[in-house]
Order: C-alpha cells, then structure tokens, then sequence
C-alpha cells in the first residue's frame, strides 16, 4: 500500500468520494469539485489517496490549514473528511488494512512540515462514520462537542491551543411570510451535505411559489461565525437531516406537507360559528 498526493488525473474519484459507482454520489459531485479546486488554488487544501499493490485507490483523506476551515482555531491543521471505501459495489471492501492510519500519518507529517502547532479532526460519538473513538485511538483527545460531532486535536508543541466548534447562533434569514422557507446553508466540502441541498433546491423549485428558497454561502469562515451553521438545510428553521441524507422523494414531500398546510383553509373557531 502506498499514500500518494492527488493529482489531477483522480479529482473526479476524489470528489465522487471513491464511489464513481453510484449516482448519489453523482449528484452531489458537480458541487464538491467547485470547492476543492477554489480550496486547493486559495487555501492551501492538502488531499492524499491511499493505493493498494494493485494500483486501487482505496482510501482518501483531505485536510488544510484551520483558518481556512468551518472550526474556530488557529496554528493548526484540519482534517475535514478521511474515508476508506467500505462497499461491496465498484472497488470493492478496504477496511481493516490499515488505510486509514497510514492517511492520518501522511497527513500529520505533511502538517507538521507545513508549520503546523497540531492537527484537529472532528467526528461522531456514535458508533458510524467518521467515529470519535478511532480518532482517540491515533492519540487525539477531545477539544469541544457540539450535539453528536465531537472536536478533536492532537498537539505537535506545547504552546498549541486547542480548537472550538463555533456556536450556534440561532439566527436564519428573515422568512418570506406566507410561504414554506427553505433555507440552504452550502460550504460545498462534503458530498452528502452537497446532497441534501441539492435535493432540497430542486424540490424547491418543483414545488414552484409557494416555496421560498434562501440559500447562505458559507465558505469563508466569517460566514460560519455569523450563522453557526457551515452545511444544513432548514424547513421552516428545522433542519431537514437527521442521520444519512434523505432521498429526494423524502425532501420533496417533507417541503410539499409544509405547503399543504399553509394552503388549507383555516378551520373556523367556535365563536364564528
């Protein structure tokens, strides 16, 4: 197994998320490669692949100065996303082969001549992807939390400071009256974010005009620390997620129920009558 830089023969792969197989990813993709080619000229994004002695990309890591990311912290370098391909479909199962430990490495010692003071990640309590505890198990150590996505850092010097998520602020653009808001937050960085929006614009156009569609361009971090949000979709100020991105058909009749209720007639109250 090797770890390689990506180049430009694989940055379709990259931003398909290794899942050239599937049309979710295909969906979503279109968005993902905007943000890597705006991140890698602008921002310093660092992105590596993990090989197999067959010549199969199996793994992917991607990660960049912090300053530049949707966390609050400074000196260090942030890992926002490491995959290993784990499907059956296309390339096939490549976990337990150390793939992920080997991008890690690669990445902190890239980091680490790059300047860095550390080098943060973020994950999940919850037993799936992107766990928190594997990221224990590599040396980091918690930093903030914030719902089920847990902050992490791993020092390389004393004087490093640890990062922070930033907070949610409770604020959304002002809501159209009378219609069903649909409110995008997009950094384009995350393929199954990148879905959910997707599918929540074009539901929202479908829909036609009884949908109001506002979408926040979160890619500076500014824009994150204003909002406290970086990739979410609101219905009505509630976020449209919970857990793996929903399906179009989902979105579109979450939106569609919301709609139906603001065009029902009201029920008279019993004074009227």
């Amino acid at each position: 197994m090797n770890v390689v830089d990506l180049t430009e023969d694989n940055k379709d792969l990259f931003c398909l998320c290794l899942e050239d197989w599937s049309g979710e990813a295909r969906e979503a993709g279109p968005r993902r490669r905007q943000w890597l080619d705006r991140s890698q000229k602008h921002r310093g994004l660092c992105a590596k692949l993990a090989v197999d002695d067959d010549g199969v990309v199996g793994g992917m890591i991607q990660y960049g100065p912090i300053e530049d990311s949707f966390v609050d912290g400074s000196g260090l370098y942030f890992v926002y996303c490491i995959h290993v391909h784990g499907y059956k479909q296309g390339r096939g199962d490549f976990r337990k082969r150390g793939m992920g430990k080997a991008l890690l490495a690669a990445a902190e010692g890239e980091a680490r001549q790059l300047g860095a003071k550390g080098m943060a990640a973020w994950g999940v309590w919850l037993p799936f992807w992107m766990k928190a505890s594997w990221f224990r198990k590599q040396g980091y150590r918690k930093a903030d939390r914030q719902g089920v996505a847990v902050l992490l850092w791993k020092p390389f010097v004393a004087e490093a400071q640890p990062p922070r998520w930033f907070p949610k602020t409770g604020r959304v653009p002002e809501p159209v009256s009378g219609k069903v808001n649909v409110t995008a937050f997009s950094r384009g960085w995350c393929m199954a974010q990148n879905l959910v929006y997707e599918r929540a614009k074009r539901a929202a156009v479908e829909l036609g005009d009884g949908v109001a569609l506002q979408e926040v361009d979160t890619s500076e971090r500014s824009a994150v620390a204003e909002w406290g949000l970086s990739d979410e979709v609101l219905l009505d100020g509630k976020s449209l997620q919970r857990g793996p991105p929903p399906s179009y058909d989902q979105v579109r009749r979450a939106i569609a129920r919301r709609l139906t209720r603001i065009n029902a007639p009201a029920t008279p109250r019993q004074s009227d009558r």
